[in-house]
């Protein structure tokens, strides 16, 4: 049977990501830090119209130095795809943000994602067809003014996913990055009706994306023909900033 772990599965572009890849026959473990409410409504969804697969929900957090990824994990049915649909950004200049905000965005988008890697490796090689796709940023190519870090973790996640592929591409394993543009998702929400608007005029496909642009290419990646695709990061901006 097909399993992954969505991370950040109540999101806007988890939850898309979950009902394409439940589609597709995959049967999920649901991510989610504070919504549970979400995660349940969710996971319920998917059993009533995929009925021959399983959907439980996980909760982890992140942003917790201190986790211990055996606890949260050792228990789980083998997986062989991780999809790092999570993640956090923070607005401001980097020279006023606290140190605590810097950690924070480092350990949530990067440190901890590289660790859950490390920890199922044993398990994704031994499997076939074994994906893991993290998501990074059009801003990891093109830098963005008051989001430095951010920017600078999700550039990381692309020179991780070019080297780790090097490594465990002969087992079948591949890693790729998929970086979103401006995506219709509540990440957006800091954003002001006029400045969407102003995005909205600059990039050439002339909307912003929609979750199911972005869990198309999930789909794509996840499917087995795709074992010889590895190491990329795809741009999936509408021609933006790319």
């Amino acid at each position: 049977m097909k399993r992954a772990i969505v991370f950040g599965a109540t999101g806007g572009m988890g939850q898309q990501i979950a009902h394409k890849l439940a589609s597709d026959g995959w049967s999920l473990y649901l991510h989610y830090n504070h919504n549970q409410v979400m995660a349940e409504k969710l996971a319920s969804d998917l059993m009533q119209n995929f009925p021959k697969q399983d959907f439980f929900t996980l909760q982890f957090d992140f942003a917790r130095q201190e986790n211990d990824l055996g606890q949260v994990f050792g228990q789980l049915f083998p997986v062989n795809a991780l999809i790092f649909a999570h993640g956090i950004t923070d607005f401001g200049l980097f020279g006023e943000q606290s140190d605590e905000v810097v950690d924070q965005l480092i350990q949530v988008n990067l440190t901890t994602p590289l660790k859950i890697i490390k920890y199922f490796e044993p398990m994704l090689l031994k499997n076939e067809h074994s994906r893991i796709i993290l998501f990074g940023s059009v801003y990891g190519h093109v830098g963005s003014a008051m989001e430095t870090i951010y920017s600078t973790v999700k550039g990381a996640l692309s020179s991780f996913a070019n080297a780790y592929a090097k490594e465990v591409a002969s087992a079948s394993l591949t890693i790729n990055v998929i970086a979103p543009g401006a995506v219709e998702t509540p990440m957006i929400q800091n954003f002001t009706a006029q400045e969407l608007a102003n995005v909205q005029e600059s990039i050439p496909a002339g909307r912003l994306a929609k979750p199911d642009d972005i869990a198309y290419w999930v789909q794509v990646i996840t499917d087995e023909k795709a074992d010889y695709f590895t190491g990329q990061t795809i741009y999936v901006d509408g021609g933006w900033l790319v």
